[in-house]
């Protein structure tokens, strides 16, 4: 073989070595990127990114995201991947601030959501365009004592007396620990009592605070982990555990008390053009019979009383925020001047 020869078959190794890499790496990057071609829109993968308040975790990720999944394949024949994130709303709604990819959040208080509006994630009370103003379901703020409830606990003023240990989530990082404010003050209120008498309760309350956590979860952790003889917070916390025989203690329904109304918001600057009607979908779903009756086998009440039935323990005296003046009134008069100014001031146990 000629030296010319001997080159040119080099040469053409060399050029078919090159060129299989070039179909591996094309092929690799074929691979890679074919699900998002416009041909295989069908294929492509989808995914939709919610926050929420602690609670929510068993609900959606057990009930909510699945029901949906399905509900969206036999629908569109895409498949959809849920990612998910729970912890305090006070929390959930800082990291949403901060930048966190969120697309759909569910908020344990409006007050939560109004925070996006002030800080530019929404340019307005976007919620108030869903249904039932945002609020997607509802739980009253309920007492959990020891099993055979033996401080004989009856009511909110019931948690003021001497040697009574309360557990509480940290109004700080959570909402359910502003609604469990309200429901202390309010409560005294819808029973015929004073504006001071109120302020009494509610610091009677805090002053016997032994524990707190900073989500509702939390506190319901600490309370099992043994600290304090009641804790206030959600009724769905106790309902959902009974359901599952996980329960071991005593649900006490006070004569008045707060319910609970719980904001979805949608983060539109995470949200791409070909996502929104993904998006919508799921957001629909929402309030649709078959997620409201999902929510209530969980142990949360539906915005639709026909969704509830009859099971659900009534409630004396219920009442909302709007029957205490709304959320900004009730920010600046009770959480802010009475809560934070006279009772934290004063109380040195939180």
């Amino acid at each position: 073989m000629t030296s010319n020869e001997s080159f040119s078959q080099f040469h053409w190794s060399r050029l078919l070595g090159r060129a299989v890499v070039i179909l591996i790496v094309g092929a690799l990057v074929f691979y890679a990127v074919e699900p998002w071609l416009p041909w295989n829109a069908r294929a492509r993968p989808r995914t939709i990114v919610v926050y929420g308040f602690s609670i929510l975790g068993d609900v959606m990720n057990k009930g909510i995201f699945p029901a949906f999944q399905k509900e969206w394949q036999a629908r569109t024949g895409q498949d959809v991947t849920l990612i998910a994130s729970f912890a305090g709303s006070g929390t959930i709604t800082n990291q949403i601030i901060l930048g966190v990819p969120a697309q759909v959040g569910i908020l344990s208080t409006e007050l939560d959501a109004q925070r996006l509006v002030d800080a530019r994630v929404l340019p307005f009370p976007t919620w108030r365009n869903l249904p039932h103003n945002g609020t997607v379901n509802l739980t009253p703020f309920i007492i959990l004592t020891r099993a055979g409830n033996p401080k004989q606990l009856r009511d909110f003023a019931d948690l003021t007396r001497p040697g009574v240990g309360v557990v509480h989530a940290d109004p700080r990082t959570s909402g359910g620990a502003l609604w469990g404010i309200l429901a202390e003050y309010g409560s005294a209120q819808q029973l015929g009592s004073s504006d001071a008498d109120a302020e009494k309760q509610l610091a009677g309350v805090w002053k016997n605070v032994v524990a707190q956590a900073s989500s509702a979860r939390g506190a319901r952790t600490q309370f099992e982990n043994g600290f304090g003889d009641a804790l206030v917070t959600y009724e769905q916390e106790a309902l959902y555990d009974i359901t599952r025989k996980k329960f071991n203690g005593e649900l006490v329904y006070p004569r008045s008390t707060i319910e609970s109304e719980h904001t979805v918001v949608v983060i539109d600057r995470n949200i791409a053009p070909d996502e929104r009607a993904l998006v919508n979908g799921f957001v629909e779903f929402l309030w649709s019979a078959p997620a409201q009756k999902i929510f209530v086998e969980y142990g949360f009440r539906s915005v639709d009383d026909a969704v509830n039935g009859d099971a659900l323990t009534a409630i004396e005296k219920p009442f909302r925020v709007a029957d205490l003046g709304g959320w900004a009134a009730v920010k600046k008069n009770i959480i802010d001047e009475i809560w934070k100014q006279k009772i934290i001031s004063q109380n040195t146990n939180p």
